[in-house]
C-alpha cells in the first residue's frame, strides 16, 4: 500500500472511532432498553436513577422507524423526561403487513408498555407523532383525553380537532413543506388559533421551522427545542439540561471516514484500470435521457391491470425497484451494450470483478448503514425484509451496470456532470412517473436523498473503474436501502 493512502487508511480509523465516541457520549446518563410487546419492537428511553418523570410516546410517519425519531427521544430523555418509540406493523423491524388504517393498536400497545415502566408517571403523559404519525397521535388524543396531556403534531396531516381536543396542541412543519404548512395551519383553525393557556389544556401553538423539509425537520435543533419547550410548559418541568442532539453530525463524519476507507483499499487492490468501452458519448447521454421515459411509460401500462404500490410485498419500493430495472435495460440497449458478447473489448466479469463487487458492498453497508442503525435508520432486515433484498438488487443492477460503463475512462469533471446528469434523470423521470401514478407520490419525499445516494456511489465509482464491480456492489446496496425503507404489505 502506498504511504498516501496508508494514511488515509489510519485517518480514516481514527475519524471512525471518533464517531462512535461522540454517539456514546450522547447515551451517557440514560437507561436504554429495547423492548417487543406482542410482536412490537420498542425502545425505551430514560434518565439514570429517575423517579416517576413524565412520559412521552413518539410516533414515526410513513416508511420510518423507531430510529428516525431519535433525536426528540435523546432531547427528551436528556431534560429529565421517559421516553417510548415503537415501529408501527410493516415498519423499521416490526414483521406483521402494514395496515395504514389500524394504527391505534399498536399506539394503544405502546402507550401500556410506557406506563408501566417504573420511571414513569402514569398521570404524566404526553404523545408526539411525525406525518402519518401524527394523524395517529391527535385521534387518540382526542378519542381518549384522559390520557394525555399535550400532543404534538410534526409535519401534521388531519384530524378532527376542536377548540377543546386535543389538549396543548403544537404544530410544526418545516418551511420547505409547503403542502404540510398548509394543513397546519387549517389545523391551528379548527382548533381555535394560537393560545397560550396551557394550564387549562387549551394551549395551541404553530411552528414553521426554517430550512428543512419532510425528513430533515426531525433533524432540526429547532423542531426539538420547541417541542422541549412546550412539553416544559405543559407539565411545569425545570431543566438544567443543555444538550442539542448532535448525532447526525457525527453520523456525516462516520460516512466521510467509510468513504476514505473506500479510497484507501479499493485502489490498492486493483491493478490496472478497465478500457473504456466506447468513445460514443452520444449514445451513452441519449440512453439515459431515453430511460426515464421508457420506465414511466411501462409502468403506466402495468398499472393497467396490477397494483404497482404493493408490488413485491413492500408499499411503492417495489413499483420503484421495477423502474430502476426498466429504466437501466432502456439506457443499456441505447449504448449498445445489449449485444456484450460480441464485442472483443467487452468482457464479462471475472471472479476477481465479483468479489471486488461484494467487497465494495460490504464497505458500502459499513460506511451509510452501520451508524445509520443507532441514529436515524432501521438498517438491520428482519427475515421478511432481507427475503426481497436480492430481487431488489437484481432490479436494480441494469441502472448500475449501464451507470458503470459511462462513467469508466472519465476524469473528475466527467464524474461530476454523470453524477449531475443521472440525478437531473431520476428526479425527473420519477416527478413524471409520479404525475402519471399518484398512487406512488409518497418517492416525491424522497427525492432530496438521490443526490447524496448518487453522489456516493459516484464517489466509488471513481475509485474502482470496473463497471461490473461497481454495478455489482452499488445494486446490493441500493436494493438493501429499498428493503430497508418501505413497508411491508401481505
Amino acid at each position: 500500500m502506498h504511504r498516501q493512502r496508508l494514511i488515509l487508511l489510519i485517518s480514516a480509523i481514527i475519524l471512525i472511532a471518533i464517531s462512535w465516541l461522540g454517539i456514546l457520549k450522547a447515551k451517557s446518563g440514560l437507561t436504554i432498553r429495547s423492548l417487543s410487546v406482542n410482536d412490537t419492537p420498542m425502545i425505551f428511553m430514560a434518565p439514570q436513577n429517575t423517579n416517576k418523570v413524565p412520559g412521552i410516546l413518539i410516533a414515526h410517519g410513513f416508511a420510518g422507524s423507531k430510529q428516525l425519531m431519535f433525536g426528540y427521544s435523546y432531547t427528551f430523555a436528556q431534560a429529565g423526561y421517559a421516553t417510548l418509540l415503537w415501529d408501527f406493523k410493516g415498519h423499521g423491524s416490526n414483521p406483521a403487513p402494514s395496515d395504514l388504517t389500524g394504527l391505534q393498536p399498536d399506539l394503544d400497545i405502546a402507550y401500556q408498555t410506557l406506563i408501566a415502566q417504573p420511571e414513569v408517571d402514569p398521570e404524566s403523559v404526553a404523545i408526539l407523532g411525525h406525518s402519518m404519525g401524527s394523524s395517529a397521535v391527535m385521534t387518540a388524543s382526542i378519542e381518549q383525553p384522559e390520557k394525555f396531556a399535550a400532543t404534538l403534531a410534526i409535519s401534521p396531516t388531519q384530524a378532527a380537532v376542536t377548540s377543546r381536543l386535543p389538549a396543548n396542541l403544537q404544530l410544526q412543519a418545516g418551511s420547505g413543506e409547503g403542502q404540510f404548512v398548509e394543513s397546519a395551519k387549517t389545523l391551528l383553525q379548527r382548533a381555535g388559533g394560537q393560545n397560550q393557556n396551557l394550564d387549562q389544556g387549551r394551549g395551541r401553538q404553530l411552528i414553521v421551522v426554517p430550512n428543512v423539509e419532510h425528513i430533515t425537520i426531525l433533524f432540526s435543533d429547532i423542531s426539538h427545542q420547541s417541542a422541549l419547550r412546550w412539553l416544559n410548559q405543559t407539565f411545569n418541568h425545570t431543566s438544567a439540561s443543555t444538550y442539542i442532539d448532535r448525532r447526525m453530525g457525527w453520523y456525516g463524519f462516520h460516512l466521510i471516514g467509510g468513504l476514505m476507507l473506500i479510497a484507501a483499499l479499493v485502489p490498492s487492490i486493483i491493478k490496472s484500470p478497465t478500457v473504456p468501452l466506447s468513445k460514443k458519448p452520444v449514445r451513452y447521454w441519449g440512453g439515459l435521457l431515453c430511460a426515464p421515459c421508457a420506465a414511466t411509460l411501462l409502468l403506466i401500462l402495468i398499472s393497467r391491470g396490477h397494483e404497482l404500490e404493493n408490488l413485491g410485498g413492500l408499499k411503492v419500493g417495489g413499483a420503484l425497484g421495477l423502474w430502476f430495472c426498466v429504466a437501466g435495460l432502456a439506457w443499456l440497449g441505447v449504448q449498445g451494450q445489449g449485444s456484450l458478447y460480441k464485442r472483443s473489448r467487452a468482457k464479462f466479469p471475472t471472479l476477481r470483478s465479483i468479489s471486488l463487487g461484494l467487497l465494495v458492498f460490504a464497505l458500502l453497508w459499513f460506511a451509510f448503514g452501520a451508524m445509520a442503525q443507532v441514529v436515524w435508520l432501521q438498517w438491520g432486515l428482519i427475515p421478511a425484509r432481507l427475503q426481497r433484498w436480492p430481487l431488489l438488487s437484481l432490479s436494480c443492477f441494469p441502472w448500475f451496470l449501464a451507470s458503470g460503463f459511462a462513467q469508466q475512462g472519465g476524469g473528475v469533471g466527467k464524474r461530476v456532470l454523470w453524477w449531475l446528469g443521472q440525478t437531473i434523470a431520476l428526479i425527473g423521470g420519477l416527478i413524471l412517473t409520479i404525475y402519471a401514478l399518484p398512487q406512488l407520490g409518497f418517492i416525491f419525499l424522497l427525492l432530496p436523498l438521490f443526490p447524496i445516494i448518487f453522489g456516493i456511489l459516484s464517489f466509488v465509482a471513481a475509485q474502482l473503474k470496473d463497471a461490473w464491480s461497481y454495478a455489482l456492489g452499488s445494486a446490493l446496496f441500493f436494493g438493501w436501502t429499498l428493503a430497508a425503507a418501505f413497508p411491508l404489505v401481505g
